[in-house]
């Protein structure tokens, strides 16, 4: 009640250059003259106001333990533009539009929410920015009396469109997910391309002033913990607040402890690159441990949910988009606040709800492992963090530094002063040349190269002609005796060792013919199991570099470059795959082309055959060789 007196006072006491927002809270206007203030500080000065002039907190929303919940998140909608393989089935999540909270039952939600003591309010999905009256939500609970903070965690697909409407209607804070800092990764993670797109909301954030914007990076063993190095070098320059989120579970995603990398593992991985790391005081409500190295712009946050919970201080509960109160996001147990308001309930009976849901919450959430084996509800249906459903296969890291390369699923520690460079004015990583070619492309076919000149033939990736060095030559000299059985007619390993290291290079082909419907699904990039050209062609790479494991009596050849390109043939309803390989050596890598193409052309079938039994795998054969004692080889 002395709110509003108090507004009263302030407006009669202020000086014309001055105005009030929505809670009294006095904001400065800009003289003649002068350059405008960061649109950012009003929240900051509307902030220390309502600080000062704090009401009693609601018993409603303090619990047994006396934890005081002041934080509020409410998802707008369950859909998503992605389809993220461990957060979401390609088809979506089906959820009746009726059951959906409407616009009027957020807000009188929020109002009473805000009333009893929330003071920050997050706005989640599903993708919040997909729902069409997002700005206009934004702009009405700005004028809740009380209301601090509004923040909002989004892909950043529909960011730097909205961004600017969004920042005048009230959004004070801004949570990004991005798992991965390379493109071609990225599309094979959400299924759609759109990296850039995020890339450009992130710039877009730091250019109208917020600071810090946060990442949401959750690691998982096998997909993404080998670009830590990365994402923390991209805080040298950068206003960013990367968050690293250990890997949780809930239902369909098939948590395994061993994807989960902890909060100490990926802190000393940092600490090795950069010792002088230090920590930072954090809110006793905080969720994240922060840290910081000197000189960088930015710093990083680890979320440590599963090694290390934040129970005893947690202040948040959650509404989800169908209208159901969770007092703790690992906790199974709901209240439906949809159905109450839609019956009739007053204002009291559905605080009493809150009240005892709320006095329900246990003192901390049950450890991983029993987590694990919890009923709950998939993420996709609390909120939007690009965690959980379906959770992906272990891939190949890959490196950021020049073009497409395939490393082991072992730690990389890599060099940060390669892998960045300047993008629309803003510092981000290099995309691989394999991704500049067709994330965002408009191109009717789709081709797919690894080729660090790919660029210089824009029509094709994969020309007629072989693109390793092509020496004129005949074919290679035949022998009346194998070369790989000893004396007696045995398997035997041929000696290598004195035979003189010469450049070689080979480049081996393959067709597949996959029918008229699984060819369109695959040109259209419309498979439920993903990209079919970038699985193809990252199975490719990795299998040229396992030959030797592959083919009993092959050397282990340490490869220079391996390359894969994928060309779709539409008059045979086909995808003709080259591949090359290069080395330095005593021994040839005709066997290396050979298995890269035709693993490629393996995984082109495994990721069609539901579509189509009628494939057909065929003419693998090797298209050129150079170097070596027997001379060069080129087919006519």
């Amino acid at each position: 009640m002395a709110a509003q007196p108090m507004s009263r006072v302030l407006r009669r006491v202020l000086t014309s250059s001055v105005r009030s927002c929505s809670s009294g809270a006095p904001v400065t206007q800009p003289r003649p003259g002068e350059r405008s203030q960061p649109a950012l500080e009003e929240p900051s000065r509307r902030r220390q106001f309502l600080r000062e002039h704090a009401a009693p907190f609601s018993a409603f929303l303090t619990d047994g333990f006396g934890r005081q919940h002041s934080y509020l998140r409410i998802s707008l909608t369950e859909k998503c533009n992605l389809r993220c393989q461990y957060c979401m089935p390609e088809e979506g999540v089906p959820l009746p539009r009726a059951d959906l909270l409407t616009t009027e039952e957020i807000l009188t939600l929020a109002r009473l929410f805000v009333k009893e003591g929330v003071d920050k309010i997050r706005l989640t999905g599903g993708e919040p920015l997909i729902r069409p009256d997002v700005v206009d939500i934004v702009a009405r609970l700005h004028q809740l009396e009380g209301l601090r903070t509004i923040g909002i965690t989004t892909n950043g697909i529909n960011l730097a469109r909205l961004l600017p409407p969004l920042q005048k209607a009230g959004l004070s804070a801004i949570n990004i997910s991005l798992d991965t800092l390379v493109p071609a990764k990225f599309e094979f993670i959400v299924r759609r391309k759109g990296f850039h797109k995020v890339m450009e909301g992130i710039h877009k954030a730091i250019e109208l002033g917020y600071s810090p914007v946060k990442v949401n990076c959750v690691v998982m063993r096998g997909l993404n913990e080998d670009e830590l190095l990365d994402f923390v070098a991209w805080t040298e320059g950068l206003p960013l607040d990367v968050r690293f989120i250990e890997y949780m579970p809930f239902d369909g995603n098939k948590w395994n402890f061993k994807k989960m990398v902890s909060y100490k593992e990926m802190l000393d991985t940092i600490q090795q690159q950069w010792p002088e790391l230090e920590k930072l005081p954090e809110e006793e409500s905080s969720t994240a441990k922060a840290f910081k190295i000197p000189g960088f712009q930015g710093q990083v946050s680890f979320i440590t949910s599963m090694s290390e919970h934040f129970c005893g201080t947690c202040n948040r509960l959650r509404i989800t988009a169908d209208g159901n109160l969770k007092v703790c996001l690992f906790g199974n147990s709901e209240v439906s606040l949809r159905d109450h308001l839609r019956a009739g309930a007053s204002e009291e009976e559905v605080l009493r709800i809150i009240g005892a849901a709320v006095g329900r919450k246990k003192r901390q959430h049950a450890g991983m492992f029993n987590i694990s084996q919890m009923k709950n509800r998939p993420m996709i249906l609390i909120e939007f963090s690009l965690m959980l459903q379906d959770s992906p296969p272990a891939i190949p890291s890959i490196s950021l530094r020049g073009s497409l390369r395939v490393q082991g699923l072992r730690h990389r520690v890599s060099s940060s002063s390669q892998m960045v460079t300047l993008w629309k004015g803003c510092w981000v990583p290099q995309a691989p040349l394999l991704a500049q070619r067709w994330l965002g492309s408009g191109f009717p076919q789709r081709h797919l190269s690894s080729h660090p000149d790919s660029d210089a033939n824009p029509k094709k990736c994969l020309s007629p002609e072989p693109r390793a060095p092509a020496t004129p030559s005949g074919p290679l000299p035949t022998s009346d005796q194998l070369t790989h059985v000893d004396t007696e007619g045995r398997a035997a390993m041929v000696d290598v060792g004195r035979k003189p290291d010469t450049e070689r290079v080979a480049v081996a082909s393959a067709v597949v013919l996959l029918g008229p419907v699984a060819f369109k699904l695959v040109q259209e990039n419309q498979l439920k199991k993903g990209d079919a050209l970038v699985v193809a062609q990252l199975a490719g790479i990795q299998a040229a570099k396992l030959t030797s494991q592959l083919i009993p009596l092959c050397h282990h050849v340490a490869l220079s470059h391996v390359q894969v390109w994928l060309e779709l043939d539409s008059t045979r309803h086909a995808v003709v795959i080259q591949a090359s390989c290069r080395a330095r050596g005593p021994t040839g890598v005709e066997m290396e082309a050979l298995t890269s193409a035709a693993v490629a052309a393996l995984t082109l079938y495994d990721m069609c055959k539901a579509v189509s039994r009628d494939i057909v795998l065929g003419e693998i054969k090797l298209d050129s060789k150079t170097g070596g004692q027997r001379g060069d080889f080129q087919r006519t």
